[in-house]
């Protein structure tokens, strides 16, 4: 019995047991992925948002290329209630569950609800109801993002809706509400939620911190602070929790090294740039979309989706007044669209996607091979 079949017996959690009784597809909690990417050490693994099923499937393809242990995950505004995905909190697992097996993926994949928002105390009582849906429907793991309130607020939200999310779940928990260079967080802000948590016998495995990050398109700005993370989370050495970085579209490659390399982030999120790369979008090399002099996207041809479709895809954008950033709304009413494309069209898109992946996670994340060190971490966990 291989190591993988050894993992898969004992290593899925049980909602995916109960979904998925006959797949072959790892999936597992997000503790198994950062505690893999701790035992490598000075290693952080790629948070995909799935904001469509090319993206899916190209981050499974490149992980499988790199050996490396994965999360694909969706934020609250992409595919919460309100949804501008196709891809939502209760339909991504089966997506995932069912490329795996048809693509024959043996890494582990955590599967993450992203950003479940929390913007005032008001909103526990639907939080409450909704969260243990999003379990049954195959999540994995969970941040709980109530960083938009004050810090006392923000921990007893945390603290609320703690009883709602399996034990075995993966637990990301976020400090400072992410506005790019202003309000950036602090070792007080971070230390009070943590302690806060550890007080209470909840034991966080990721802190998301305000630490110059913005999401979308980062066109200004210092992009991430290394320096302050690297501070911050020396001071919660301590706590045994790990960073997540959020907003890494658009920050370069050498940043993205010294985030790996200097702080203890073990998750990236990456959002925009593989949305973009997907569509045949003219990028940098560290998936920035470029623009021309008069501020729209270029489209590579051969690349992505088919011409016309992008035509189709720029005249409903201006239809509806989108540029920019928004453009993001484009995926919930493309997506059967781009799905009826011919097979070399839709291969081309997830190519695209996987090799975009597979050098961040090779060349810029140090997360190739870090597939053993997951399964190891489920067998000696048992």
């Amino acid at each position: 019995m291989t190591d993988f079949d050894k993992a898969l017996a004992v290593g899925r959690p049980p909602n995916i047991v109960k979904l998925f009784p006959n797949s072959r597809a790892l999936l597992v909690s997000g503790k198994v992925i950062d505690r893999a990417m701790t035992a490598r050490g000075q290693a952080m693994t790629i948070a995909a948002n799935g904001r469509n099923n090319f993206i899916i499937r190209g981050v499974l393809r490149a992980a499988q290329r790199a050996n490396a242990c994965v999360i694909i995950e969706i934020a609250r505004s992409e595919g919460g209630a309100n949804a501008y995905c196709a891809t939502n909190y209760w339909n991504m697992a089966r997506q995932i569950d069912a490329a795996c097996n048809e693509i024959g993926i043996t890494v582990p994949v955590a599967v993450h609800a992203d950003h479940y928002g929390i913007k005032k105390p008001e909103d526990l009582t639907f939080a409450g109801e909704e969260i243990p849906t999003l379990f049954e429907a195959g999540i994995t793991s969970i941040a709980i993002d109530a960083s938009h309130m004050a810090d006392d607020e923000n921990l007893l939200a945390n603290i609320a809706l703690n009883k709602y999310i399996p034990s075995w779940a993966g637990l990301e928990t976020e400090v400072g509400e992410i506005k790019g260079a202003q309000g950036l967080s602090t070792v007080d802000d971070a230390r009070f939620l943590i302690e806060g948590l550890n007080a209470h016998g909840i034991f966080a495995d990721w802190i998301a911190l305000n630490n110059g990050t913005t999401h979308g398109i980062e066109a200004a700005g210092d992009g991430i602070q290394v320096e302050l993370s690297a501070e911050i989370h020396q001071h919660l050495v301590p706590f045994k929790v790990s960073g997540a970085q959020h907003g890494t579209s658009g920050n370069s490659s050498s940043r993205l090294k010294s985030i790996a390399a200097r702080t203890h982030t073990t998750k990236a999120n990456v959002a925009t740039a593989l949305q973009m790369i997907s569509w045949g979008l003219e990028v940098n090399d560290y998936g920035n979309a470029i623009l021309d002099d008069n501020g729209n996207f270029i489209k590579v041809k051969g690349e992505g989706v088919k011409e016309e479709m992008w035509a189709e895809m720029l005249a409903y954008a201006d239809r509806q007044g989108w540029k920019g950033g928004n453009f993001k709304k484009l995926n919930l009413p493309f997506e059967p669209k781009l799905m009826g494309q011919s097979r070399e069209v839709r291969e081309r898109m997830v190519r695209r996607v996987e090799d975009f992946v597979y050098t961040l996670l090779t060349g810029v994340f140090n997360a190739g091979d870090s597939a053993p060190l997951a399964i190891a971490e489920i067998l000696k966990a048992g």
